[in-house]
């Protein structure tokens, strides 16, 4: 059986392979991040399901880019990417991600369809993208820190874990002087409250910056939303940095005293030897 970490790098060191309607695009491949993204909280409920071989249930609520808005089809959103990383990683386990972006929506209509949307599907994780179109509202920066720290509350009375996404990076959302106070708000708050945050800008701006890929090749033609690529290599690093944590919290499982002892219990004593006559 190959080492879950040799099953990582082979998936992380393939080309990003696409629905057939999303073939085509240039650059072919995922850059390899400067500083790979990590998340620090544990995921410890996904990570107890799937060593128990319990179905996983992902809720990504969010706005447009959730919802998959530039993408040429439903299969190219990133929740769709994602759960396509996930099942490859963890073969055999029951994971589902469910797509519970809306165009045009913020915070106030995430929390309004909450129940319905999130905690209707039981789930085992939570997706929540903050702060984008929250930048375009004249209160946006004002409410953002409320209604975030609701949404987190609400997420943990499920018993669910929690990963907080942050805006995408593209011309529009860098010309609103409430981007970086919006960034920095959502670090802050994920910290004070022991939840994940995932730098999606940070990921794209290294696209743009490090990897000196033009906006056209990872926006949609709005230069706005993103397109089935970046869609892809999001939901791919994003996968990466769950499988990580999830390893993490698996092997740190394998290690508690009581694992130990259910293992020595379950290996046979070694047969004395027959004495000689």
């Amino acid at each position: 059986m190959r080492h879950p970490t040799f099953v990582l790098a082979t998936l992380l060191s393939l080309a990003c392979t696409l629905p057939a309607s999303a073939q085509g695009l240039v650059p072919n491949a995922c850059p390899a991040p400067k500083v790979a993204a990590k998340l620090t909280a544990p995921l410890a409920r996904t990570a107890a399901r799937l060593r128990a071989g319990e179905p996983v249930v992902i809720v990504a609520i969010g706005s447009s880019s959730t919802a998959g808005a530039g993408a040429t089809s439903r299969a190219a959103s990133y929740p769709s990417r994602l759960e396509d990383t996930l099942r490859q990683r963890f073969p055999g386990a029951d994971i589902t991600v469910v797509n519970a972006g809306a165009n045009g929506q913020d915070a106030p209509e995430m929390l309004a369809r909450f129940d319905r949307d999130v905690a209707a599907h039981s789930p085992t994780l939570v997706i929540w993208q903050a702060g984008v179109n929250a930048l375009f509202r004249a209160d946006g920066l004002a409410t953002a820190e409320g209604q975030l720290r609701e949404a987190i509350a609400r997420v943990r009375a499920l018993d669910a874990d929690l990963v907080l996404v942050d805006p995408q990076y593209s011309p529009r959302v860098l010309a609103d002087d409430d981007t970086s106070p919006m960034i920095r708000l959502i670090d802050a708050v994920a910290k004070e409250e022991g939840v994940d945050v995932y730098h999606r800008f940070a990921l794209m701006r290294d696209w743009h910056e490090g990897a000196s890929l033009p906006f056209d090749a990872f926006l949609a033609k709005d230069s706005f939303h993103m397109n089935d690529w970046s869609y892809d290599c999001f939901a791919r690093d994003l996968g990466r940095a769950m499988v990580a944590n999830i390893d993490s919290q698996q092997r740190a499982a394998d290690l508690t005293p009581s694992a130990k002892s259910a293992r020595s219990a379950a290996t046979p004593a070694p047969v004395p030897a027959s004495a000689t006559p």
